[in-house]
């Protein structure tokens, strides 16, 4: 069972002396991959110590920036979202909890 790696693994791999099977994922494999790989990411960074935090939310923003480029959204175009979307609605930052 294999999984969806960043563009230089095979490379790093090989260059450890490694022999990598590498293969080119078709589009739908390709989505579906990169929802797994972005839940893989949000699980690690849940459980990282806190020293380790930045570094995976660094991880979890590379799968967003790769799932908004698969789907044709400039990574720009969805900040401005956001930002619209706080300025409408709010960020996170008041710790509110509904229920």
């Amino acid at each position: 069972m294999g999984k969806l790696v960043r563009d230089r693994i095979p490379e790093i791999i090989r260059e450890d002396g490694g022999d990598p099977v590498v293969t080119v994922l078709g589009d739908a494999d390709y989505r579906r991959a990169l929802l797994e790989k972005l839940f893989e990411e949000s699980t690690e960074l849940g459980e990282a110590p806190a020293a380790e935090v930045a570094e995976e939310i660094a991880d979890v923003l590379e799968v967003l920036r790769a799932i908004a480029q698969v789907h044709g959204h400039e990574w720009a175009d969805i900040e401005k979202m956001a930002e619209a979307k706080r300025s409408e609605r709010g960020a996170f930052l008041e710790r509110i909890h509904l229920g």
